[in-house]
């Protein structure tokens, strides 16, 4: 396996994309937010003490999306062409969905990774005073479209393993 980050020597190095055409890209990734049920209600009736928690988010994600080169020293500097930070509360967690598009050399995957985490480290910085428990869960990225290797797509799963053994074990 040959990593694409890595030189001859072992080192790490910066990807030269200087002779890449660019491309319309996009990247679509999901992450969790899992509260207690008092908090999730507190975020549907708009009653967290220190405001509108999903708004925040939002902004953060989106804003976080344009920040990935400061905060990943080999990832590229590119234009940010759209950015969506999307956010359901469901019975047990908040969902978030992060798509960032590009039309550049390189693509948007780490920006919508980053966007999601930072949405998800928002919820919980705004809600920590009330759940300490609060806690981030399954990012990654499900899909993405452009670039020299294409189109991709996953299906996440329902359940991790170790959620079944949980499951079977309280029947």
């Amino acid at each position: 396996m040959k990593f694409t980050h890595l030189n001859e020597a072992g080192s790490a190095y910066m990807v030269d994309v200087t002779e890449k055409k660019p491309t319309v890209r996009a990247a679509t990734a999901h992450g969790e937010v899992f509260c207690s049920p008092d908090v999730l209600q507190a975020l549907t009736d708009g009653t967290v003490p220190k405001g509108d928690v999903l708004a925040v988010a939002r902004v953060a994600g989106i804003a976080a999306a344009k920040k990935v080169p400061e905060l990943l020293p080999l990832a590229h500097t590119i234009g940010v062409h759209g950015a969506t930070v999307d956010l359901e509360i469901r019975e047990d967690h908040v969902f978030i969905e992060a798509t960032v598009r590009t039309a550049d050399r390189t693509g948007v995957e780490m920006e919508a990774l980053t966007a999601v985490n930072v949405a998800a480290l928002a919820i919980i910085d705004m809600v920590k005073g009330v759940d300490r428990a609060a806690y981030i869960r399954r990012c990654g990225i499900v899909a993405k479209s452009g670039g020299r290797s294409g189109d991709w797509s996953r299906e996440l799963p329902r359940l991790r393993a170790d959620d079944a053994i949980a499951e079977d074990s309280t029947k």
